[in-house]
């Protein structure tokens, strides 16, 4: 199947990093390169571009659209490692990071991966294929009480408890080891009123699959090693598609731009906690009306943008 993925707010993202044509330029999440080949385009040979991801079918993807460019490096790791990764290339600093947190089309797409609910596959949603983790083993092993945790937490589903319960007592009888059946435990889960607006088990899945891969853990580590790297005046530029992303992202930037963590009422600063970025986006970049009328799956995107101070 072809790795096919329309990049989301691409011209808002690359217009953010401010590309200098002789920088190093790290894009944590190619996917299908389409970021990175606008990033590749304005860099002149001597600038450098490192392209991560956790899946290699990414990667075999971006390295095919990209193979006119020879000043690219590809990276088969979690941008979580980002700190080991520059290290290893013996990179000191760069110019600007981008991330894009969202599932990429074709892994939405390709039925085996498990990721979607629209059709019926193992259960799996693994993005790292070499994870031994899945949602397999999410929906099998945890109990009760972790199931609602990840349902309720992850996917904010008003009926988690419902659907935590009802998995537990399926699985009783035997495994649940598809797509499909969880789906169908979901919508007997949900009363059928409340299943008019939009699909049913699209929360929980989102729920599921930030589970397997632990996409909220890394990002506050991932941050801090981005602005850690950069360079001043660098940029960090990331696309989120959830609520929790987002405001993970927002509050972990406010961090930074104001880290002092003395009384309000004090004259002075006396923690010594100095600023590490300024934020360039007081409110996210979303897509235009145009843009998600052309991509349906930009439509919760939003782009939020910090500078090395």
């Amino acid at each position: 199947m072809e790795f096919k993925h329309i990049p989301v707010l691409l011209e808002e993202t690359i217009e953010s990093l401010n590309i200098k044509k002789d920088g190093i330029y790290v894009d944590c999440t190619i996917g299908g390169g389409g970021h990175s080949y606008e990033i590749a385009k304005r860099l002149s040979k001597d600038g450098r571009l490192i392209g991560v991801d956790q899946d290699t079918c990414a990667l075999k993807a971006a390295s095919e659209k990209l193979k006119d460019f020879d000043n690219i490096t590809y990276v088969h790791d979690n941008f979580y490692n980002l700190d080991s990764i520059l290290k290893e290339l013996g990179i000191k600093k760069v110019d600007g990071i981008m991330m894009d947190l969202g599932v990429s089309s074709y892994q939405l797409d390709e039925t085996e991966r498990g990721f979607s609910y629209m059709k019926d596959a193992p259960l799996d949603m693994r993005m790292n294929r070499e994870n031994q983790f899945s949602a397999y083993d999410v929906i099998n092993t945890y109990n009760e009480d972790q199931l609602y945790d990840v349902i309720k937490n992850y996917g904010e589903e008003k009926f988690a408890r419902r659907i935590a319960r009802l998995i537990l007592e399926r699985r009783i009888q035997e495994p649940i080891k598809t797509t499909g059946e969880l789906v169908e435990i979901i919508r007997c889960a949900i009363p059928k009123k409340f299943q008019r607006k939009g699909h049913p088990a699209k929360k929980t899945f989102q729920a599921v699959r930030i589970e397997v891969n632990k996409e909220l853990d890394i990002l506050n580590k991932a941050v801090d090693n981005s602005i850690r790297f950069l360079n001043e005046g660098g940029r960090l530029s990331i696309i989120t598609f959830h609520s929790l992303e987002d405001r993970k992202i927002k509050v972990k930037f406010k961090e930074l731009e104001n880290p002092c963590t003395c009384p309000r009422d004090f004259p002075i600063c006396v923690c010594g906690k100095k600023p590490s970025i300024k934020i360039i986006t007081k409110k996210p970049i979303e897509p235009s009306e145009e843009e998600r009328e052309i991509n349906s799956r930009s439509r919760s995107a939003k782009l939020r943008v910090a500078q090395k101070i």
